[in-house]
């Protein structure tokens, strides 16, 4: 039984900012989730963020304020935040005063979705999240799936999670039925004509996606998908809360890294994780880099050449 958690990076909406949008999923067997929920919150208590949500793209920013207090990275803890949490009251009294409404609620919202992270410098964020990667990338019993697509090249009228959240089941129900055949290797007897393994999708408690995802989840039992059945994928997804739930944190920090592979050619955490995309030999098969009839030489993109190649007798 494995547990495939979704989150995504990037607006799938053409209109946003990003150029890319990516639907991420981390599939971890039931058996291994304790010991790797209990590895993650080792993790994070060493970072002192134990109770804290890892948001990843408020994780890797800059905090303005820290900057302006002097010895920043020489206090402890409590005395960053203290200093912080002054600052920060003081800056939102000066927005407040500007009559910028719209300034005033983002900086609000941005001091309360980084208020868990601010006794860190941002290095430190930093070793966070590559402390993070590399607990997945060296994680041999983690797959990863995912979509990344650059929206510009989407055909119109198509909505990307849709496109998306089909290639990632179609991926994860192939995983499922390649891991049972191989376990069918070593079984004998009646048993070894039962189905082995099944997955379960757990997706981030997002109301805006809750009633298509579940809905396209459906239509996918009944009919399948372009690519594969889903006899291997049990129920709709569930849905959780994303600050109690370690791994969907994990699947935040994996997409977001894959986002930014692709729109800004970082790959400082994106190396740490790429081994743990599925592969079938030396061919990628975990991880699609959609972009219409345009060229791309990305790594990704000439791993599926390399697919390509062997698949078709070399040509």
């Amino acid at each position: 039984m494995y547990f495939c958690y979704l989150d995504e990076s990037g607006a799938p909406q053409a209109s946003a900012q990003t150029s890319h949008f990516v639907l991420l999923g981390v599939a971890i067997p039931a058996l291994d989730w304790h010991a790797m929920d209990f590895r993650v919150g080792k993790i994070k208590r060493e970072f002192d963020v134990e109770d804290a949500e890892i948001h990843t793209g408020y994780l890797a920013r800059t905090y303005a304020a820290q900057a302006k207090i002097p010895d920043f990275e020489k206090l402890q803890h409590k005395d960053r935040r203290k200093l912080m949490h002054e600052a920060r009251k003081e800056s939102l009294s000066k927005a407040k005063a500007t009559g910028n409404s719209r300034k005033y609620r983002l900086e609000k919202k941005l001091h309360a979705k980084t208020d868990a992270y601010i006794h860190l410098t941002h290095q430190e964020r930093m070793n966070l999240l590559r402390t993070l990667a590399d607990e997945i990338g060296n994680c041999g019993r983690i797959r990863l799936f995912a979509d990344a697509i650059d929206k510009l090249a989407l055909p119109t009228g198509r909505d990307a999670f849709e496109i998306a959240f089909e290639q990632i089941v179609s991926r994860f129900q192939r995983f499922l039925e390649n891991q049972e055949q191989l376990s069918k290797r070593h079984r004998r007897g009646t048993e070894a004509s039962l189905p082995d393994n099944h997955g379960l999708l757990i997706q981030d408690n997002n109301q805006t996606v809750a009633k298509n995802i579940t809905s396209l989840m459906r239509r996918f039992h009944r009919t399948g998908t372009l690519w594969a059945t889903c006899d291997r994928i049990i129920e709709t997804p569930l849905f959780v809360d994303s600050t109690l739930t370690s791994m969907v944190q994990i699947a935040d920090l994996c997409a977001y890294a894959t986002r930014r592979f692709f729109e800004n050619q970082e790959v400082d955490l994106f190396d740490r994780i790429y081994p743990r995309f599925e592969r079938r030999g030396p061919s990628l098969v975990g991880l699609r880099h959609y972009v219409g009839a345009r060229k791309c030489e990305c790594k990704v993109c000439v791993d599926h050449k390399k697919k390509l190649k062997n698949s078709t007798g070399g040509k």
